[in-house]
């Protein structure tokens, strides 16, 4: 809860702004069009008005984000779990602002695993992801060693382990992109089911005198050899996993146990070198000889 509010999860819900709350009443009724106003709630950790607890609260105007953030959340612990903490997760939800933050956030957080998992599935696409494909696909150019602490690397945020990139096909637009980039840099294999195939851009669109706006298509994508790619057909998976939704009601997610499977074989198979620092040099002969 926030700072000041003294709210647990068992605690009642006595009244909000003034007006009891009963087992016969929805709550959500009072809180209708109160998103982001300041409400007063009152709370008992029994169900009596005596010795209750007053707190004004600004109630969110969507649960939205916080359902997404504990789905990342529980596919973040699974594979953890899965990996014994040898892989990282990392869920692209856009290619626009969102998901170039997630993006570099978790590539600073899991640069040091030793394998890496991209959740390009539900990407509802934004800007082109050429930049994220390229960090993605960066590769250590030096180690630094500083004294006491780990080797630092340069650049500071680049990954040399296997990757996969998990896809569906609710991953559109520029979340068909940035797997059809992922595959053609090579980077690694793509699991899940064929992508949504809608990569035609719409840019500049004018807005009308309502407010509303038409969208107009009006670039498309080719590749080196003039041809058209994606619009319509999508991504194919090499591995296709199928999320079935009793599977996903159960908290099994089908992709991610693929996607771990597919990691650790490829660990076995081919380990991450570990890179020491070497024995610090003798310079002592360098200086002798610029005396002389």
């Amino acid at each position: 809860s926030e700072i000041g509010v003294d709210v647990k999860e068992g605690d009642y819900l006595l009244s909000i702004n003034g007006k009891e709350v009963t087992t016969k009443d929805n709550p959500y009724e009072f809180l209708e069009n109160l998103g982001g106003k300041k409400v007063e709630i009152g709370v008992n950790a029994k169900p009596d008005s005596a010795g209750v607890r007053t707190y004004m609260i600004e109630p969110l105007k969507s649960e939205l984000e916080l359902m997404y953030l504990d789905w990342v959340n529980e596919r973040r612990a699974m594979v953890d779990k899965l990996s014994g903490g040898r892989i990282g997760y990392i869920h692209v939800p856009n290619t626009a602002v969102d998901g170039n933050r997630e993006l570099y956030r978790g590539m600073y957080a899991y640069h040091g695993k030793e394998a890496l998992i991209i959740d390009d599935r539900y990407n509802g696409g934004g800007f082109i992801p050429d930049r994220m494909a390229d960090l993605l696909d960066r590769k250590t150019l030096s180690y630094w060693h500083q004294n006491g602490l780990l080797p630092g690397r340069a650049p500071g945020i680049a990954h040399d382990g296997p990757k996969v990139m998990l896809i569906n096909g609710y991953s559109s637009s520029g979340g068909d992109a940035f797997p059809y980039y992922f595959k053609k840099l090579g980077l690694g294999k793509l699991i899940g089911t064929r992508t949504w195939g809608g990569l035609v851009g719409i840019s500049g669109n004018a807005r009308l005198v309502d407010g509303g706006y038409i969208s107009v298509p009006r670039f498309g994508i080719f590749d080196e050899n003039s041809n058209w790619v994606i619009e319509g057909i999508g991504d194919y998976p090499d591995i296709e996993v199928v999320d079935l939704p009793e599977q996903l009601a159960k908290g099994i997610d089908p992709g991610i146990e693929k996607a771990v499977e597919v990691l650790l074989k490829e660990l076995e198979a081919n380990p991450v070198k570990k890179v020491s620092p070497p024995t610090p040099p003798d310079r002592s002969g360098w200086i002798e000889q610029e005396i002389k």
